[in-house]
């Protein structure tokens, strides 16, 4: 049976989320905040994380970032949020969709549903994945796998969000980005490609 996690703090929504998916077939762990989130999904390995992005504790984004690290499921992020930073961001610690609230549960069981269906990475439970190289410029490293930069051998205090930033410049340099390809579609599409 298809396993997947729902995790969100409004309990409204989760057992909504719940019931439609039960409905389905689906096997349903839920969480309410993001420590237990990822407790869950160690423990029960989901195949799908249905993941809203403002958690108490650990918010959304940086769950998804963990989960990355030991788990191919894929991640569909909730947020009331519109920016499409904040959903760029998300894409970019490797969440494969997005739906912003209000949505309809017919809609979120569809999604789910299409997106069982790609082919996985196949990410094994033993298996590392892979790990991409640091980024040197100079004495500034950027390190995409542990999620740091350090300049001088000093580590450096960054937001998710700049860290984003950082590391599509870097993995582009010499190239003239405009603010609307960092924010816009351009920016979406490329994070959209480097999380699958």
């Amino acid at each position: 049976m298809t396993k997947i996690l729902v995790v969100d703090d409004e309990n409204n929504l989760v057992e909504l989320v719940e019931s439609y998916l039960q409905r389905e077939g689906f096997e349903v762990f839920t969480a309410s905040n993001g420590l237990t989130a990822l407790e869950l999904a160690r423990a029960n390995k989901p195949d799908l994380v249905v993941l809203d992005l403002m958690l108490p504790g650990l918010d959304g984004i940086e769950v998804c970032r963990q989960l990355r690290q030991f788990s191919d499921a894929y991640v569909i992020m909730l947020t009331a949020k519109t920016e499409e930073v904040d959903k760029i961001v998300g894409l970019s610690v490797g969440a494969d969709d997005y739906l912003t609230k209000p949505f309809s549960p017919r809609e979120l069981v569809a999604r789910v549903k299409a997106m069982l269906r790609r082919p996985r990475s196949g990410l094994a439970a033993n298996q590392e994945p892979d790990i991409p190289p640091p980024l040197c410029f100079g004495e500034l490293v950027i390190d995409e796998a542990r999620h740091e930069v350090s300049l001088k051998g000093e580590l450096l205090s960054l937001t998710t969000r700049e860290f984003a930033l950082l590391s599509t410049l870097a993995s582009h340099p010499g190239r003239v980005f405009t603010r609307a390809q960092l924010f816009g579609s351009a920016a979406y599409s490329w994070f959209n490609r480097r999380g699958s």
